[in-house]
Order: C-alpha cells, then structure tokens, then sequence
C-alpha cells in the first residue's frame, strides 16, 4: 500500500543521528516515505552504507537520503560532523538526537570523558549547539532528543561526573537519560522567540540491538525482555510524530511518550539543575575543544 505524503514532510531536510538500526533507522524509513530528505549518521561505514539502501527503497520519489560517518563519542568528530553539515546544507529543519548507549563497564573516550555520558549527552549537547544557528535560520525548525523512562530516579553526579568513584551500566543511563531531558529544558528556554523547539520522548522498550554487547548476562536480560517489548517501528513513532505533526509545532521544553506530554521525574524538572548542567557541559566542550586546538 502506498503511502501518502506529508505535507509536514515533503522536502524538509531532516538530520538524525544513530539512523543505523532500530528506532532511528525505523525513523528515517518513515519520514523518507513520507517525501523528507534525510541525512542519517553513523559510526560504521558499512552499517550506514546498509541503512542508507533501506531508506531509499523506502523513501518516497523525490527524497534525498544522505549519510555522515562520526564517532560520537569524540568530540573532534562531533565538530566535523557539525561543519560539514553546515557545508552542505544551507537550510535544516529538523536535528533528532537519536544516537545513545549504555555500557557494562567504565571506559574514557580519547577526551578523557566518561564513555556513557560523552555519547549521550555531551554529543547531542555540543551538535546541537553548534547547529544551532543554521537551525534559527530555517525556523519554523525543530530538535528532537530521544530520552527515556531511565531516567526515573536518577540524578545529575555533579560531584563525580566522570563517574570515578562508582559506575554502574544501568545507573549511569540513567543519569545521562536525565540529562537529555534537562538539555531539553534549558535549550527550549534559550530558544524560546527564535521559532526552533525542542522536545524530547521515550520511545518504550524496543526490540533492537541495543544493550546487546554489555556481556552475557545483559544480553538474557534484553532476551528475556524481548515478549514483552515493542517494534522498533512502534517505538519510532512519536519520534515521527514530533517531527511532522503541526499540534507540536509550537510546543517546546516537553517529554512525550506515545505522542502524549507526560510528566518526568521531579528531578528532571528542576530548572536551576538544568542551568547549572548546561554550563557545566559548555565547560566539557570548551576544554575538549582548546585541547584540539592545541594539538592541530
């Protein structure tokens, strides 16, 4: 069955990050049926180059689909992703920051910065910054984070960022799922009057790979959870929603799940920890961002 074109989506050009599986690449097939130009990002050049063929067999006539190569978890990678966006396109709608990842153990990137939370929060953080602008330019534009029910009892380690005094997999998702959510808060704030939103969403519990290379024990955890967890289609379907339905349009700063704004934790709604994690984040980047320098 053919499916109709959305004129919330004809010719938008929409930039998603983690497109290569599951609900991001369950996304991007959508939105691409739907007459998007899409520009997925991926880690992996084969892995992109696959989710790239999908998308088109999917994509309505007409849409273009594009694909980036970045190591989200570097921010020198994340700043050329940035800058050959820009190169590219003179107009972007829509930033989704989809791409997240939890880990078993505790690992430094290049940076020095704990692994978890250099890819889930401090990328989307410092892309999206540094696309901010191009963003103002197209509005009516739109930022979307993919957060998570995770987030439920966490809270911000501002004493221990790079969680050296304890790490746990699951507790430190959590706490950057948080994070996804007050980046949210605060960018809404900072963008309140330029015409860009910014939302975030969970997505449920999806059956992808996701949490599949944290050892045998996570890996029958997710088999286990596997009856009882959604598509990742179904799972991508608020993603999709935020990007095209017009009643979101000019509603910012929220946390939806099933196309429905509900309430985060309390901890997630604390405007002034929202605040402070912002310019602490802007510190991170700035630090990793002179240590480029230095060494170029």
């Amino acid at each position: 069955m053919a499916i109709a074109l959305d004129c919330c989506a004809v010719n938008k050009q929409i930039l998603i990050t983690g497109a290569t599986n599951g609900i991001g690449l369950a996304a991007a097939e959508a939105l691409a049926a739907r007459g998007a130009n899409l520009a997925i990002v991926g880690r992996s050049k084969t892995r992109t180059r696959i989710a790239s063929a999908r998308i088109r067999r999917a994509a309505a006539r007409g849409a273009a689909v594009a694909t980036f190569i970045a190591d989200l978890s570097s921010q020198a990678s994340v700043r050329r992703l940035a800058a050959e966006v820009l190169a590219r396109y003179p107009k972007l709608d829509v930033l989704v920051n989809n791409a997240g990842a939890m880990f078993g153990t505790r690992q430094l990137t290049k940076d020095g910065i704990e692994l978890t939370w250099a890819v889930n929060h401090l990328a989307p953080f410092l892309l999206s910054k540094l696309l901010l602008h191009r963003l103002k330019e197209s509005a009516p534009a739109r930022i979307i984070t993919t957060a998570s029910q995770a987030h439920q009892g966490a809270h911000i380690p501002f004493d221990d960022l790079n969680a050296e005094r304890s790490y746990r997999g699951f507790g430190r998702y959590g706490e950057t799922k948080l994070a996804n959510i007050l980046f949210t808060t605060e960018l809404a704030r900072r963008l309140d009057g330029t015409g860009v939103t910014a939302n975030c969403f969970h997505p449920g519990l999806v059956t992808t790979g996701f949490n599949r290379n944290n050892g045998l024990l996570m890996d029958l955890g997710m088999t286990i959870l596997r009856p009882v967890a959604r598509s990742p289609e179904k799972g991508a379907e608020t993603l999709v929603w935020l990007v095209t339905s017009p009643t979101v349009a000019n509603v910012s700063g929220v946390y939806f799940f099933d196309q429905e704004q509900k309430p985060p934790s309390p901890e997630a709604q604390d405007t002034e920890t929202a605040g402070r994690l912002w310019e602490i984040s802007e510190r991170q980047c700035a630090v990793s961002g002179r240590s480029a320098e230095a060494r170029s």
